[in-house]
């Protein structure tokens, strides 16, 4: 069996992800936070998934989806990461838990504002639930690339907005964001983060000499 490859692999630390989170949070999540806010607070709609809806269907979907997500989103990671020959790790458990944090925060923003607001205000406006659908999860993999993320990793993402999409849409009861945010935040942890950190400690990462 062939070894790793050899990679360049960037060690983050504290100091250098607090830098781009502080630029971050309030260009991108913050307005993400605002603007759902303020729609359910002034109209109250059903559509944006505020409720919990069935909690047992939500929370069975999420933390099964949460954890497949992670996996399939590690692995994926992992083939990117062979390809273009490099990757972002924590460098120690201070690292990972400040980046576990942020994604968790990171997660349910971007579901509430293209699972809530584009996808569920599509649908009701529309009429055609799967408009919202279409709509939303192309938003949502394409809005990737003004992060400046190479194009397969773009398309990458679309393995996580198609499956939480269609959570959203189709699990019974009235429209919830819980199950998608807890699933979206395994995703992002399997394919930043926690993932990288694990393939690097498990020997599947293997930086360059």
């Amino acid at each position: 069996m062939a070894s790793p490859q050899a990679l360049r692999i960037e060690r983050t630390g504290v100091a250098r992800s607090l830098r781009w989170m502080r630029v971050d949070a309030p260009l991108r999540l913050l307005p993400f936070a605002a603007l759902y806010a303020v729609v359910v607070a002034i109209w109250h709609p059903r559509w944006a998934g505020w409720s919990v809806g069935w909690a047992c269907w939500q929370l069975a979907a999420g933390v099964a989806g949460g954890v497949l997500l992670f996996i399939a989103a590690a692995l994926v990671q992992l083939r990117l990461t062979r390809r273009r020959g490099g990757l972002r790790v924590p460098a120690d458990l201070r690292d990972l838990g400040l980046q576990t944090a942020f994604y968790a925060v990171n997660g349910p923003l971007e579901e509430a504002f293209f699972r809530g607001l584009v996808q569920g205000g599509l649908g009701a406006l529309t009429g055609l639930p799967v408009a919202g659908f279409a709509v939303a999860t192309a938003a949502y993999v394409l809005y990737h690339r003004l992060g400046a993320w190479t194009w397969p990793d773009v398309f990458a993402t679309a393995l996580a907005g198609i499956p939480l999409g269609l959570a959203f849409w189709l699990l019974p009861g009235p429209p919830s964001l819980l199950a998608v945010a807890i699933a979206h935040i395994g995703a992002t942890c399997g394919f930043l983060g926690p993932g990288p950190w694990l393939l690097y400690r498990v020997g599947l990462l293997r930086p360059a000499a």
